[in-house]
């Protein structure tokens, strides 16, 4: 991970268990709270919208009081990988969109499902990881360890 001036902030409110195996009842309720919600580039709430990785940080203050960065790139390097036979509810799952890694994100819902912030002109959604899409544009998961 980078260090100094490079390296993504994480500020949290002290909490019992450091580890976020998995997306509390709480946590997916907040997820599923965006649903339907209009894309907004730049966008970190549900009054003025989200992209992908405001939707994220929105998800994670509000179920778990911690914050994280607003930019897909920052939250690439958050936490630790984990291979797709391993993924869980909760975890982050990230995407070449633009003809580089980690250009978007999304949170694992389970059942090979993810939601996230599409793109202009659509709003918060569920989609399939088994798509042809997004298989194809998979770069890979990690899991937020605090």
């Amino acid at each position: 991970m980078p260090s100094g001036r490079d390296a993504p902030r994480i500020d949290r409110a002290p909490a019992e268990n450091p580890v976020l195996p998995s997306l509390s009842p709480d946590a997916l309720f907040t997820a599923l709270a965006a649903l339907g919600i209009d894309y907004r580039y730049g966008g970190r709430s549900p009054a003025t919208g989200f992209d992908c990785s405001g939707l994220v940080a929105h998800v994670y203050r509000d179920a778990f009081g911690i914050t994280i960065p607003a930019q897909t790139g920052a939250q690439s390097r958050l936490g630790k990988p984990i291979e797709l036979p391993h993924i869980e509810t909760g975890d982050l799952v990230f995407y070449n969109t633009l003809g580089q890694p980690n250009t978007h994100v999304g949170i694992y819902i389970g059942d090979n499902r993810f939601i996230h912030a599409p793109r202009t002109g659509a709003a918060v959604r569920i989609e399939s990881m088994r798509s042809t899409y997004w298989k194809t544009r998979f770069n890979g998961a990690r899991r937020l360890v605090f």
